[in-house]
């Protein structure tokens, strides 16, 4: 460590800047071990995993057709800051890890408050009750009428949704794995690995300034925009009729933008250790807001920082895995743009709420970045989602519990909802508007004494 602070401190009197590791092509033109480098604008290239199985042309598995999710929502946002959401649609529950289907019921109304995580009042403009009269002889006050409520934002959703299980023997179906900052596709290994066995294509891009991606020397290559931007031209490259999306910590924002710019080709989404769903704000007091060639001598303590936050345990196994999946391993100047860069007011918890795609949010217990508090919130913000809680886990779960995570997400990926209990309340239902219309007699057996 005391040689880096060294080299640091030489590097800022110097003015000089940390190395930029560009992409190299392969001598044959091919790509080596799965990766290829995308320009997705003019001198800024991005490096892909990119993992196509083989599979035999005339043995291709038809996907099944899945079940139909009526999917219908009003959502209100008053002037107080109170959001309401009205389920009047299909909602799914399901217990992921035992690998139930989803059983299909009708869900209560949500009110929760947008500017904290705690639950809203049931009246957004509570008025105190006029006191009682002293005397018996007297009635007691009506109580006071309410006011109206005006809403300042309302959102109708009605729409339906086919959701099927993707395996992976399914060519339609394809995974794209995106992390989050100071990451790269490397902290993915594990996972890229175990699906690309079972025959999943999988995708998984290195982020601008991030593992073999360029890195360009301009703040504004940093921003959300220009990151969303990035990978939306990486999904349209890659994607297939049926895709899922998996992404960890700033890159569950990511998977939301695509998850909502493209409802009918995205079909699951996981969120690992995402935040709850408010708007991106930098933080103005943030250490990251100090100079680049400050936090280029504090590197090393941040790195040492991140290990101990990142991950549950910091003995020589998490150390070895952050340095395999070359995770907080970016330069100062990168690692303050895409800080500062984090600005998405879009992203709010109308615009989660918003969301009818099935979602997986997995938890590490011990996250000292994310608190569950805000997973839980995310929860009951979206429409069909699944909350897990990995005990054993942190902030890099995916790397420190690798078969936990690949068990729950295949068994996401498999899952489909079950329409049969919906069906039978609805056939009970018909039959008894059948019987009254039809006015047949009820007829009363008497009861054995």
């Amino acid at each position: 460590m005391l040689t880096s602070i060294i080299e640091s401190i030489f590097c800022c009197l110097m003015g000089k800047t940390s190395s930029v590791v560009l992409p190299v092509e392969s001598s044959d033109g091919k790509p080596a071990d799965g990766y290829e480098f995308v320009e997705v604008k003019p001198g800024r290239v991005l490096r892909v995993r990119h993992i196509l199985p083989e599979r035999p042309a005339t043995t291709e598995a038809q996907p099944e057709a899945g079940s139909s999710v009526h999917c219908k929502r009003k959502i209100t946002v008053y002037r107080n800051g109170q959001l309401v959401i009205e389920n009047l649609g299909d909602v799914l529950h399901a217990e992921i890890l035992q690998c139930q289907n989803g059983d299909v019921e009708q869900c209560s109304t949500v009110e929760v408050e947008l500017s904290d995580y705690t639950t809203a009042p049931s009246s957004p403009d509570p008025r105190p009750a006029p006191p009682l009269p002293t005397s018996d002889q007297q009635k007691p006050a009506p109580p006071p009428r309410c006011r109206r409520r005006r809403p300042k934002r309302t959102v109708l959703i009605d729409t339906e949704r086919c959701i099927s299980s993707c395996k992976g023997t399914h060519p339609d179906v394809a995974l794209f794995f995106i992390h989050g900052v100071g990451g790269s596709l490397d902290i993915w290994g594990t996972q890229l690995e175990f699906f690309s066995r079972l025959g999943y294509e999988v995708i998984a891009p290195d982020l601008a300034g991030h593992g073999a991606s360029t890195a360009p020397q301009i703040a504004a290559a940093y921003t959300f925009y220009a990151l969303a931007e990035d990978l939306r031209a990486i999904f349209k490259r890659y994607a297939r009729k049926r895709n899922i999306l998996i992404g960890h910590s700033y890159g569950v924002s990511f998977c939301t933008f695509l998850a909502h710019e493209y409802p009918e080709q995205v079909h699951k989404v996981v969120m690992i250790n995402g935040g709850g769903p408010t708007a991106l704000e930098p933080s103005l007091c943030s250490i990251f807001q100090l100079p680049s060639c400050v936090l280029h001598c504090l590197s090393p303590c941040l790195a040492w920082s991140f290990l101990k936050a990142g991950f549950a345990r910091q003995g020589a196994k998490e150390k070895q895995l952050l340095k395999e999946g070359n995770a907080f391993n970016v330069s100062p100047f990168v690692l303050r743009a895409m800080m500062s860069g984090q600005y998405w007011p879009e992203g709010d918890e109308v615009y989660h709420a918003e969301l009818t795609v099935p979602i997986l949010l997995v938890h590490g217990m011990f996250d000292k970045f994310v608190p569950i508090d805000e997973d839980q919130r995310m929860a009951e913000i979206l429409l069909f989602a699944f909350l897990k809680v990995i005990e054993e886990g942190s902030h890099m779960v995916m790397m420190e519990c690798p078969e936990t995570v690949n068990t729950l997400l295949h068994e996401f990926f498999l899952w489909e909802p079950d329409n049969s209990k919906k069906d039978r309340v609805t056939r009970i239902t018909a039959d008894q508007t059948l019987a009254v219309s039809t006015g047949t007699p009820k007829v009363n057996k008497p009861l054995n004494k």
